[in-house]
This record gives C-alpha cells, structure tokens and sequence, in this order.
C-alpha cells in the first residue's frame, strides 16, 4: 500500500510541476549569419556584451573576430575601418563617429608576481617583480 502512494506521489509531483523552456541557449549547430542571412525572426541574444569573439596580437598581425567575421588592422568591416586592436578594446572608424568595442575577460590578469630567492644564510626573501 506505501508503494502505491509513494508512485501516486511521484506521479502527481511530475505531473503537476510546470515545465521550464530553455532560457536563450545559442544553438552551436547553428549556421554563421553571412550563410544563411538575416531574417526577422533570427534569434539574438539579449545578454551578448561584446561582439567582438577573438582577438590576435602578435609582431606579425593584428587580428579580430567580429560577429564571426575575421579583419585585420586597418581593413574595413562594414562601413568602418579598424583602425586599433588591442587587449582591452577595438576601436572602428565610421564616417560619421569613432566606435569602442571594450573586450570582457573573466581571467584576471596580475601586473607583479613573487618570486622567492635565497640569500647567503640560506633564508627566502620574497621579491616582486614586473611580469612582461
């Protein structure tokens, strides 16, 4: 007899709890906007902070990702031309104004880091140093 009210339970708490959609997921399967285009009823994230997706710094290039879109320095994306790309910011030249698109990261980086040292007596010293 328990068992039967213990299924009757279960039953009337599955049964009777309220189905919760999927809240804003991106689909990863889904294909890049240039492909496909920009219909009315395309789906766009509410809480996306920065359209920049990737940034490439090094001696030889300066690179961004931009909406799935690859510039380079001084190259032009839509009516603007990118005419900055750091770690912090990308800076687009428009015609009529100057765009900042700042960059998120949820790694903090440290400017100092210690490093430990032995003097003659055989004892650690702490020193800080500037990390390159």
């Amino acid at each position: 007899m328990a068992a039967y009210l213990t299924l009757g339970l279960a039953l009337v708490i599955l049964l009777g709890a309220p189905r919760v959609p999927a809240q804003g997921l991106s689909d990863p399967t889904r294909p890049p906007r240039e492909i496909v285009g920009r219909s009315a009823d395309a789906y766009e994230p509410a809480g996306s902070l920065s359209p920049a997706q990737v940034v490439i710094i090094s001696k030889d290039r300066h690179q961004v990702t931009i909406n799935g879109r690859t510039v380079n320095l001084g190259e032009r994306y839509g009516n603007a031309t990118v005419v900055r790309i750091s770690d912090e910011e990308i800076v687009l030249q428009r015609p009529e104004a100057t765009e900042t698109i700042k960059l998120y990261s949820s790694v903090q980086r440290k400017k100092h880091w210690r490093a430990a040292r032995t003097d003659a007596g055989g004892k650690q010293e702490e020193e800080n140093r500037e990390a390159n």
